[in-house]
């Protein structure tokens, strides 16, 4: 079986973990343990999370006084990470059939989602504090639980480059870690040429893309919380194991986290393959339908 395991930003940095090489260096090292388990046993292709790195790592530049734009800010992160779990991949498989991919995501540069950035990067903070930076440095912010964040355009991905060359390299045997982050946001332009635009793609819905084109037969999206939940955060919360794709609405659900990964999932079981939403240490028991939440057609 062919699985496409997407790694939420928070399963490699957790909410309120300070952003050390070590505790990044930590958590990649859980999640390759896990992998390898299902590596084991599957064809597996990895794609991971970027928002809290990225969002650092521009913060970096403003301080800095660099104006790298966010496609490149983005770019840095996914070599940053895709290092690091290439490495911890290597070391918990024991072999060196791993390659690290930076992945070009193309996007439509007219996508509504430019005036309405809905995608959460960097820390959060209180929201004097948001609000300071906002009016500072022309960010766009939002509340993303009980702190507050800046938000970023999410456009659709409409194709991932490339795609010839991780099917190649996954059919030799290879772990291929890519689409980090969603991807590098590109467009074209009259001619067909391409260059980098000021966003971040959704990584469930570029990691949804993946999975068709790669002709996967699943989809695990890892995070930190165990499965979906109605009415999250509420006393009134309950588990959800099952859901029918025809019965989700992704505009009902909070557009910065669990609405792209049900709006994936949504995607991934429609086409009739196997989408799961859970915690990272149950990747397995997501994938037999024992654990986490199985999206189904």
């Amino acid at each position: 079986m062919r699985i496409v395991v997407a790694l939420g930003g928070n399963a490699l940095l957790q909410r309120g973990e300070t952003p050390s090489a070590a505790n990044q260096r930590h958590n990649a090292r859980r999640a390759a343990a896990t992998i390898a388990g299902l590596a084991a046993e599957h064809e597996v292709i990895v794609t991971h999370g970027n928002g809290p790195q990225v969002g650092l790592l521009a913060n970096q530049a403003e301080c800095d006084r660099i104006a790298w734009p966010l496609d490149v800010v983005g770019a840095e992160s996914h070599g940053m990470i895709g290092y690091i779990l290439a490495q911890e991949l290597h070391n918990a498989l024991g072999h060196d059939r791993v390659a690290s991919l930076l992945t070009q995501t193309e996007v439509d540069p007219r996508d509504p989602a430019f005036d309405e950035p809905s995608k959460f990067i960097g820390p959060t903070y209180a929201e004097e504090a948001a609000r300071r930076l906002a009016q500072e440095r022309g960010w766009r912010i939002a509340r993303d639980g009980k702190a507050w964040r800046r938000v970023v355009g999410s456009p659709e991905p409409r194709a991932l480059l490339g795609v010839p060359a991780i099917r190649t390299l996954a059919a030799s045997g290879t772990l291929v870690v890519c689409a980090g982050g969603g991807g590098v946001p590109v467009a074209r332009d009259a001619d067909g040429r391409l260059s980098g635009v000021e966003a971040v793609v959704d990584k469930d819905l570029a990691a949804a893309l993946l999975t068709a084109e790669v002709e996967a037969d699943a989809l695990l999206m890892l995070t930190d919380v165990d499965a979906v939940y109605a009415d999250w955060g509420t006393d009134r919360a309950r588990r959800l194991d099952r859901l029918k794709a025809s019965d989700i609405d992704p505009a009902e659900w909070p557009p910065g986290s669990m609405g792209p990964k049900l709006d994936a999932a949504r995607r991934v079981a429609a086409g009739g393959r196997m989408a799961g939403i859970g915690a990272l240490g149950s990747a397995a028991a997501i994938l037999a339908g024992t654990a986490g939440t199985r999206v189904t057609p």
